[in-house]
């Protein structure tokens, strides 16, 4: 269920405190409450300012006509979804309501019933969100053990997508263990991604807004908490929940998901458009890999997302790429040059790759590859057959 902000106009302190009670477990965000409407043009610019998505009405103690309300609120650019609540199921009431306006018509109790009510309006709202613009892609990288690369592909794939593409990327680190997206991107910020998790009742982009940070070249960063954060059980759906709302917010996402097939990316696989799974020539990393194919295809990821990248690739191989995906199932996506001194360099400075180094040309040709997007050509020297 995608998020939204609730707008309360409940007197009536029964059902008020039934809707509190619905709504506690959901991703709804009260941002307006009071029991009666109140001036028309003051109520219809409160409205307006807190952008409510669903408005909750009690209609047993309305001072005016209901349609009269409900015609007025579908003058706004953009009105709310108006769920009309009685106390009792009038089939006179629920007919007027809806002649009138209402999107959903509920009575006690309301538990079940205003349940889906909302799930049916965050779908519409999303749809009316996304609508006119793509769906942002969603992009994970996996390491297939410690040490193969996946933050540092990660980190650099997000900087040349957006140089690539000149769209919105962000660069999230859902590495819960061992994040190290914050310490390679050089972010001072106070907040991670699990603010956000733990907050998906609250989440638009206001408040999304004030946890990134600016990563380098209009790319935003979310960090992952630290490592040393006491952390209890979260619902694996809120994580699915922020990615929908990422999806509809940025036009590249880019996952730090950390090693091995942990429960997380299998829990967040489902929103991937793509998986990256970075592995090395040793024989170690080559067995994971396996494993985490097999892993991922037995849990139904289809192989048509599931894409291998080699890191550190040696110039000669007694490897072939058809021997490697014989024994791996998959065909290797992009090989990757081992270039580390130059990239210890660079972290040990403070920066990412220079773009004329040669690991630096390969991530920008992995990200390019990745956007489905063509490298310039270099414009032909014209000879100069002139003898004089």
């Amino acid at each position: 269920m995608h998020p939204l902000r609730a707008g309360l106009v409940i007197k009536n302190q029964d059902l008020l405190n039934e809707v509190h009670a619905c709504l506690r477990p959901l991703p709804v965000r009260v941002v307006m409450e009071q029991p009666a409407l109140g001036e028309t043009s003051h109520f219809l610019n409160q409205l307006e300012q807190a952008r409510v998505d669903v408005l909750l009405i009690d209609l047993t103690r309305l001072a005016e006509p209901f349609e009269q309300v409900a015609r007025r609120i579908k003058t706004l650019s953009a009105p709310p979804m108006i769920v009309a609540l009685n106390d009792t199921a009038d089939p006179e009431v629920i007919l007027g309501a809806i002649r009138a306006g209402a999107n959903e018509f509920l009575y006690p109790p309301l538990e079940e019933g205003l349940q889906k009510a909302l799930e049916r309006i965050s779908s519409e709202r999303l749809k009316q969100q996304t609508a006119g613009r793509q769906r942002g892609k969603i992009l994970g990288f996996l390491s297939a053990k410690g040490g193969c690369g996946a933050t540092t592909i990660a980190c650099h794939v997000a900087v040349e997508l957006q140089r690539a593409t000149s769209q919105q990327v962000l660069l999230a680190d859902m590495d819960l263990d061992t994040g190290m997206v914050g310490f390679l991107m050089r972010t001072k910020s106070q907040y991670s991604i699990m603010d956000a998790v733990l907050n998906v009742h609250r989440l638009d982009l206001s408040y999304w807004k004030a946890l990134v940070s600016n990563g380098h070249e209009h790319l935003e960063v979310i960090t992952a908490p630290p490592a040393v954060t006491p952390r209890s059980a979260v619902d694996p759906d809120h994580f699915r929940q922020v990615l929908q709302f990422l999806r509809s917010a940025y036009d590249w996402v880019v996952l730090d998901l950390g090693r091995s097939a942990s429960s997380l990316a299998f829990d967040v696989a489902s929103e991937l458009d793509g998986l990256y799974l970075i592995s090395t020539m040793d024989l170690p990393a080559l067995h994971l890999s396996k494993q985490v194919v097999q892993a991922l295809t037995d849990a139904g990821f289809g192989r048509d997302r599931l894409y291998l990248v080699m890191n550190r690739a040696p110039k000669r191989s007694d490897i072939l790429p058809g021997e490697l995906q014989r024994v791996l199932g998959l065909p290797v996506f992009e090989f990757l040059p081992n270039d580390y001194p130059v990239l210890y360099e660079a972290y040990a400075e403070g920066s990412l790759l220079t773009a004329n180094s040669e690991l630096g040309k390969a991530m920008a040709a992995l990200a390019m590859k990745i956007a489905g997007v063509k490298p310039k050509e270099k414009p032909k020297q014209k000879l100069n057959l002139s003898i004089f």
